[in-house]
């Protein structure tokens, strides 16, 4: 581990700084925050001393650390890293593991996991922090659930199912596919985020699932060809961490516990578990950019109350996220007040007595490291017992929180082990979905280009439909490619899940496919996909609606220069972006596809181009086309994306969706976070990856700051409509504590005051179309901080306005959406100053600009 354990005693955050420090000084300590520390400050003064004891100490002192950034990998005379200990103390030790208190929605629930666990033996406690061994997925015994926690029959406690993730039920039969979490961020529908949320915990309960795998809101979307960013909403702090707390909220409704997941900075694929000689890769970063952009949207989620948070695969600044007790310890169960408990990832944990130190309270899928050798540490007092107790009772607080000791369907009774022997069905769909399935599934489509009329379509004579991505997988069934992989993580339409399979097998460097070529996409891959009992393809909708129209349909989904009708009124081209948990993309566009596309709209003059993405998706080899007319990006939208998609394409429903990415022009204009950091120089053994090169600034903060203008922006729809934006009010709460610091207790989510209201930002919306339609109006904010980016979201609401209507949005500012983090008070400090404040469409279309005054 890169962090050494300084005995058993609490790592003071020391006192606030007075007014008068130095910027330069503060700066300083915040790249370097062991320097908060009185003994990092006696280590700078022998270090400033150091030359007084000869040059060759000196020179011994540089060859020892060599390039201590390490993301520009070593420079020739450098030697090859073998061992983490040169790491040591990159990470802040803390310790001890606080104890559960029990506060605030907690008090309940704490008291009455404290009794339960009072009854237990050692041997007990162990099995509620240790998964079953030969229980997990197609391959346990036990059941189909990802993870099980075993039973005490003694205590009445039927144990756990845990189950992913995140667009429903995995891996089993008669469940629904919910659209993912990025095509619900694309929909910036909070109310639909959380209805989704509730129905699909519904269906989590039904089937026996104790835990849902999920949400995710790591990774966050730093790498733009990240392979998991589909699972998660936005590289935008603020509308992640909305969208978090309404799906924790949502899905615990239900008494299902959520473990929102990856905790933390699990930004790439790339070498995200140890393989060979080479270990995870270590994300690298300040105390300023975890804090005011990666840690933000779990703030969200434990303040919301989230039961559970998964600890990720990869190092944070060189210590295994899973034992790191800087970022579980200090962060998670101190700073932010998190009363539940900390699973690890699957196969995630790699030091027993450090982990449990650290904070961690389960293990799964199960481990040698714990079970046995956990008891065993608890004995010999490698591991206090109060250690071991705080992890039950943190583990069970949550199954008292969320009533599952009441009523609780037994764990994993519709995940049958073997889906192709006989069993009973448990059918967990309900018909209260259906809606919540194609309204979810229509909001997150966006439509980016829309010219001479080319949308909606109205009864066409004549439609040719092209692309591999409009009719359903070539193959549905469980043991599809003589296994269960491909079924069960979501690889049917990609080569059978070939590359999904190598990436899991820590292959990361294969020659990975930029599209799934075998049939329609509606998740990613791996253990976020999602298996519904049936889908709508593009092409099943496509076909009823040209059956009732009466109009002639052409189509070929295979060739890649088809015939092409000419007397065809629209011609669609229905095409991908895959991306699966495993492997990071390899691209963000494909010859293979644009070439398709530009040899359609050679040939059709109304060629209307629709992408099922999972992530971004460059456009600059055709949008320009004369003959392209309209672009839509259809993202994932779950078991209704053909009826969806006919819906919206036909002017049944008006396209409402934004973009909650960037779309550049340039891959290159990403510049160095548009792929996952490789192992390089002395640190191929050791990839680094660091943070702090760019800070906060991704996506639209790093296009605002190099001034780059994007193909699309962030935030950016079309609509079959438009609107106009008006009288924008600016109005201080009063009586609001403006204080520099916050000075309230801390609970779920960090200090309470946090959360005041300082003011209320609002604006009028007209509906100057023809048609009737919802508007995603947005709010951004300008800090008085040349550290700060130009611009943040920190609001937005979408209200349906109809034709020649008018509509009133409010946004509440808090005084954390005004603060920046202060490395040295340790606090979120609310400046005094001029605040921009910005209304508009999207985040390059703020017509109306006012002030807000601290």
């Amino acid at each position: 581990m890169a962090e050494i354990k300084q005995g058993h005693t609490a790592v003071s955050q020391g006192p606030v700084a007075p007014p008068g420090r130095s910027t330069w000084w503060a700066r300083f300590q915040q790249r370097h925050p062991i320097l908060q520390k009185k003994r990092g400050k006696a280590l700078l003064i022998g270090l400033l001393i150091l030359p007084l004891f000869g040059l060759l100490g000196l020179l011994a002192l540089r060859n020892r650390h060599g390039d201590s950034d390490g993301a520009e990998g070593s420079t020739g005379n450098s030697e090859l890293i073998t061992d983490d200990v040169y790491f040591y103390g990159d990470s802040e030790p803390v310790y001890p593991s606080p104890a559960m208190t029990g506060s605030g929605a907690w008090t309940d629930a704490y008291s009455k996991a404290v009794k339960f666990v009072n009854e237990l033996t050692v041997e007990e406690k162990v099995s509620l922090a240790s998964g079953v061994f030969s229980s997990t997925g197609s391959s346990g015994t036990l059941n189909g659930c990802s993870g099980n926690i075993d039973a005490i029959p003694r205590m009445n406690f039927s144990g756990f199912c845990l189950n992913d993730a995140g667009q429903g039920v995995r891996a089993t039969d008669f469940v629904s596919g919910y659209p993912s979490g990025l095509h619900v961020a694309a929909s910036w529908n909070k109310d639909l985020a959380r209805s989704r949320a509730e129905s699909m915990g519904l269906e989590f309960r039904v089937k026996g699932v104790n835990m849902h795998l999920g949400p995710v809101v790591g990774p966050l979307g730093r790498v733009v060809k990240g392979g998991r960013n589909w699972e998660g909403f936005s590289p935008d702090p603020y509308l992640s961490g909305i969208l978090v707390a309404g799906t924790v909220q949502g899905i615990q409704s239900q008494g299902v516990i959520t473990s929102t997941k990856h905790y933390i900075l699990n930004e790439q694929e790339t070498n995200r578990q140890p393989h060979g000689d080479v270990e995870s890769v270590s994300s690298n970063i300040d105390d300023k950019t975890l804090h005011e952009l990666y840690l933000w949207p779990f703030q969200d989620a434990v303040k919301a109350g989230t039961a559970n948070v998964m600890c990720s695969y990869n190092r944070v600044n060189n210590s295994y996220a899973c034992a790191n007790s800087k970022t579980q310890n200090g962060i998670l169960k101190t700073e932010l007040g998190f009363q539940g408990a900390i699973t690890s990832d699957w196969d995630a944990m790699h030091a027993g007595v450090a982990s449990a130190m650290a904070g961690m309270d389960m293990v799964m899928p199960n481990s040698n490291l714990w079970g046995n050798n956990l008891t065993e540490a608890v004995r010999n007092g490698s591991v206090p017992d109060d250690r071991l107790s705080d992890m039950a009772t943190r583990i069970m607080a949550g199954y008292y929180k969320l009533g599952q000791d009441q009523g609780f369907p037994e764990p994993g009774v519709g995940m049958p082990a073997d889906l192709t022997k006989p069993h009973d069905i448990v059918d967990a769909r309900n018909i209260s979905s259906q809606k919540v399935l194609l309204d979810g599934a229509i909001e997150g489509h966006v439509l980016l280009k829309n010219i001479n009329n080319a949308l909606p379509l109205n009864k066409p004579r004549m439609l040719s439909v092209f692309g591999y991505s409009a009719k359903g997988p070539d193959q549905w069934n469980y043991k599809s490619n003589g296994g269960v992989a491909a079924w069960t993580f979501g690889g049917e339409s990609s080569y059978l899940g070939r590359d999904t399979s190598a990436g899991f097998s820590g292959e990361y460097y294969n020659d990975f496919s930029d599209i799934a070529p075998n049939g329609t996409l509606f998740s990613g891959g791996g253990s976020g996909a999602v298996t519904p009992a049936s889908v709508s393809a593009p092409f099943d909708a496509l076909y009823a609606r040209a059956l009732d129209d009466r109009t002639a349909l052409f189509y070929d989904f295979f060739s890649p220069d088809p015939d092409v009708a000419v007397m065809s009124d629209a011609c669609l081209v229905i095409v991908n972006a895959f991306a699966s948990e495993g492997y990071d993309r390899p691209n963000l566009r494909d010859d293979y596809t644009d070439g398709l596309i530009k040899h359609v709209a050679d040939r059709c003059s109304n060629t209307i181009v629709i992408f099922h993405n999972a992530g971004v998706r460059l456009v600059d080899q055709f949008i320009d086309h004369p003959n392209v007319t309209g672009l839509i990006f259809a993202h994932l939208p779950g078991e209704s994306s053909g009826h969806a998609l006919v819906s919206l394409l036909y002017g049944d429903s008006n396209p409402s969706g934004k973009l909650p990415f960037t779309v550049a022009h340039n891959e290159s204009d990403y510049e160095g976070f548009a792929g996952p950091d490789l192992p390089s120089g002395q640190f191929e053994k050791f990839p680094q990856s660091n943070l702090s090169v760019e800070g906060v600034f991704i996506d639209y903060r790093h296009f605002d700051l190099k001034n780059i203008t994007p193909r699309y922006e962030f935030g950016f729809g079309l609509s079959y409509t438009s609107f106009d934006y008006s009288n924008l009010q600016v109005e201080k709460r009063d009586g609001a504590n403006t204080d520099q610091y916050p000075t309230g207790a801390i609970q779920e989510g960090g200090q309470i005051d946090l959360w005041d209201v300082v003011a209320t930002i609002s604006a009028d919306i007209q509906n100057v179309g023809d048609v009737d339609g919802a508007e995603v109006a947005q709010l951004y904010i300008s800090i008085p901080d040349p550290e700060q980016p130009a611009k943040q979201l920190r609001g937005f609401e979408k209200p349906f306005i109809n034709q020649t209507a008018t509509a009133t949005v409010s946004f509440d500012l808090t005084r954390r959406d005004l603060s920046v983090w202060d490395v040295v008070a340790q606090k979120w400090r609310l400046q005094a100053g001029d605040y921009g404040v910005f209304v508009g469409g999207s985040s390059r279309d703020l017509p109306l600009q006012g002030t807000l005054t601290i």
